[in-house]
């Protein structure tokens, strides 16, 4: 079953389009690199009402998340009782803005995880929550596992569709997930204006200033302010890139490629 994008068109399309990387490697990475989300349970208290709550998270093999929570606590009570939930995670700097930032919802079962897999489970979660060591063995906690269903995904306004749990499954982070923040920092402090050089000569939209958004294995989005307005674009790479090196020489090579071609 293949992954549903949707995206509304407007009467200036983009120019020279650039290959995007899929909906479910997106939702993938997103929840690789965020720990945090916002579990919904079915309330037993009040009946047909969902009961959010704060919840930190580990993924499995197939990205389904983990979670270590208290018998205590009222979701947990809620899931006993029915175990269909739903996970909202949403970008680390998504209160900068929080309608185009990427988010996904995650749809499943969850359920206690069996006693016969519970080490595995407990190496994945505590590498992301080293300070969960302190209760993770007491009494009332135990580990519990998300068995995905469907997944929807946001990437900001008029990015959207379903994910396939399959393809979901399949599908790894993105190899730049762990050093985006990084290299976004980098370009946007110290070379904004070859990102203006790039955009005038692979898009052929003069730009006063610059920003890159986001980046991944092929290509990243930029921000830019021109005389008129303010546009987003993306801007493929060459060839694929697989780390930062990668990406930093693809950047040089571009940039060396614009000042050639307006020399």
């Amino acid at each position: 079953m293949s992954t549903r994008q949707h995206s509304f068109t407007t009467n200036e399309p983009e120019p020279n389009p650039a290959p995007e990387t899929s909906y479910a490697e997106r939702s993938r990475t997103l929840l690789h690199v965020t720990k945090v989300g916002v579990l919904a349970t079915h309330s037993h208290r009040q009946p047909g009402f969902p009961f959010g709550s704060v919840m930190p998270y580990a993924l499995d093999a197939e990205g389904s998340p983990l979670f270590l929570i208290s018998s205590m606590a009222m979701h947990t009570q809620n899931l006993v009782r029915d175990p269909h939930a739903s996970l909202l995670v949403t970008a680390p700097d998504a209160a900068h803005d929080p309608l185009g930032a990427e988010r996904a919802t995650v749809i499943g079962e969850v359920t206690e995880v069996p006693t016969t897999e519970i080490d595995n489970v407990r190496e994945a979660y505590l590498s992301r929550h080293e300070n969960a060591r302190y209760w993770v063995d007491f009494e009332d906690f135990a580990f519990y596992l998300m068995k995905v269903v469907d997944l929807y995904f946001v990437g900001g306004f008029a990015v959207m569709g379903w994910v396939a749990k399959p393809e979901f499954s399949r599908a790894e982070p993105d190899p730049l997930a762990e050093t985006a923040a990084g290299i976004l920092a980098h370009m946007n402090g110290d070379h904004a204006d070859a990102l203006v050089l790039i955009a005038s000569s692979v898009k052929g939209i003069e730009a006063e200033e610059a920003k890159m958004t986001a980046v991944d294995r092929l290509g990243f989005h930029v921000r830019l302010k021109t005389p008129e307005r303010v546009r987003s674009v993306r801007i493929g790479f060459p060839s694929e890139v697989r780390s930062p090196d990668d990406c930093r020489k693809a950047l040089v090579d571009m940039v060396q490629e614009a000042r050639e071609s307006v020399g």
